[in-house]
């Protein structure tokens, strides 16, 4: 009982960690000398704790069951104890009696909460009326040889059951997420929201006729996103390569091939700060559709992102704090001048980088002496405008001078047709109207190594093979690249992109 008092104070310190250890290893010999096996191969279970519960009616023949699942808490009272078994649906209680299961009640007393059991046996309701499961076979699955931080509850005057000892230490339940998952087990949830995101995603794409295809993730040449690339040595090739920062520029290759439509479900990397929402190791999802323009693709960005709330939510409506934000197609449609002078009363549209420089220095916003035109402009939205964009919107038609990819605008002079969503005062997701003219393209290339060469190392560079393949011909093309980590951040109602990625990137661990 000691060390179940000790568990519920989060992780033990060092020295008390070391006896509760060595306490375990020492059960664990005690167990395998009288003939169990701690870490036997298999067990047949055949139902969860959730289902059991949920099926169970007072006064109806119970069904014999099989359970698996982790113990999370011991109470002993000699010749019988109850415990509780978590399992990957929930947790239910179990009762267990030295007369129904024997011998194995001795070896039960050699078991720790977190110890992996395989339990068979009948459901009953207690006096107390919770529904558990009354033990007539006990194996050991798994020993476990190192305490869990316990989580303590307790069940209020309401019935509503309240945590008040939670895991909450982020640097433990970033670095170990087996124990998060463990002791915080509606963590469970944002994942299985996130795969149901991805899921629902690929549905929407595969029923429509477009195709999954996988691109390079080491590149002799990184583009097709503004963004310092990870560099690595391929031995075999004795030749430097990059850890790609974006599909764009490959998957439109594709489309150069034949291919109508094309998408990939990616990890990009990007050789960039962390803070809230970026990571320098994310998920990616890119699609880019012949014949289609950025019209088109917003119409369906709003249908898509719709429809992966409803799979995460079973509504076009999430809950993200304090706010409710609406998915509901249409979404609203702005530029990003019109924005910019929304919320800051400047018309910025032709201005010199001089104006604008001038501009950011009034509002109050530091511009690096190397940013140029669509840096300084992409500088004063980020600050003034995109915090206040909570429900969905699309902000429109951006300086050429930001968007070396997107085609050139068919009614305004300057302008892309280019469009980002903007949700809860962070960017979802960016898409163009792509550009397919060579020479148009090979120019604004030649202007970003400009820039480049005045010190703006994520400036896009020159790729030559790409310029070849639009020298063949690419078709109209409207292309999009949706954050998967910032939408699951969203759906999930999550703080940071580390709660909704399992193994986030941390410095290494040091170890006294």
């Amino acid at each position: 009982m000691a060390e179940e008092k000790k568990q519920s104070e989060h992780l033990p310190e060092q020295e008390d960690l070391n006896v509760l250890m060595s306490r375990r290893r020492e059960e664990l010999e005690q167990l395998k000398k009288m003939g169990v096996n701690p870490y036997p191969y298999s067990f047949e279970r055949n139902a969860f704790s959730k289902e059991i519960i949920e099926s169970f009616t007072d006064g109806v023949e119970q069904r014999t069951v099989s359970i698996a699942g982790r113990i999370m808490s011991i109470r002993r009272m000699g010749k019988a104890s109850f415990c509780h078994i978590q399992d990957a649906h929930g947790r239910i209680q179990v009762y267990l009696r030295k007369d129904d299961i024997g011998s194995a009640y001795d070896a039960f007393k050699l078991m720790d909460i977190g110890d992996i059991v395989g339990i068979t046996g009948f459901i009953f309701r207690t006096k107390m009326g919770e529904i558990s499961l009354h033990a007539q076979k006990l194996e050991l699955l798994s020993k476990s040889l190192r305490p869990l931080p316990v989580v303590k509850e307790k069940i209020n005057e309401k019935g509503e059951k309240i945590i008040y000892d939670p895991l909450s230490d982020k640097e433990i339940r970033y670095r170990q997420r087996y124990i998060d998952l463990i002791v915080n087990p509606e963590v469970r949830t944002v994942f299985v929201k996130r795969a149901k995101i991805i899921s629902a995603i690929r549905r929407y794409f595969d029923d429509r006729g477009f195709l999954e295809v996988e691109t390079p993730v080491l590149q002799p040449i990184y583009g097709g996103a503004s963004a310092r690339p990870f560099k690595t040595h391929h031995n075999a090739l004795d030749f430097d390569f990059f850890l790609r920062i974006a599909d764009e520029l490959y998957l439109k290759r594709l489309i150069v091939g034949g291919y109508d439509g094309v998408y990939e479900i990616s990890k990009d990397f990007r050789n960039e700060g962390m803070d809230r929402t970026h990571s320098p190791e994310f998920t990616m999802l890119e699609i880019y559709v012949a014949y289609k323009d950025y019209t088109w693709m917003m119409s369906m960005v709003e249908d898509l992102v719709s429809m992966a709330a409803i799979a995460a939510n079973g509504s076009s409506q999430a809950v993200v704090g304090d706010k409710v934000i609406d998915f509901t197609p249409p979404w609203k449609r702005v530029t990003m001048f019109d924005a910019i002078k929304e919320y800051t009363g400047k018309d910025l549209i032709g201005k010199s980088e001089t104006e604008l420089r001038s501009a950011a220095k009034e509002l109050h916003i530091d511009i690096g002496p190397n940013a140029g035109i669509g840096a300084i402009i992409d500088e004063i939205f980020s600050a003034k405008v995109e915090p206040f964009l909570v429900q969905p919107t699309f902000i429109i038609d951006y300086p050429l001078e930001m968007s070396p990819l997107a085609k050139k605008h068919r009614t305004k002079q300057g302008l892309v047709e280019r469009f980002e969503a903007i949700v809860n005062g962070k960017e979802l997701c960016n898409a163009f109207s792509e550009l397919n003219d060579p020479l148009d393209q090979r120019a604004r290339f030649e202007e970003q190594m400009k820039l480049r060469e005045r010190g703006d190392d994520e400036a896009q560079v020159l790729d030559e093979d790409y310029l070849r393949a639009l020298e063949y011909g690419m078709p109209p093309t409207a292309g999009l690249g949706i954050g998967i980590d910032r939408l699951t951040i969203l759906l999930a109602n999550q703080e940071s992109i580390r709660d909704v990625v399992l193994f986030p990137q941390m410095k290494p661990e040091t170890r006294e």
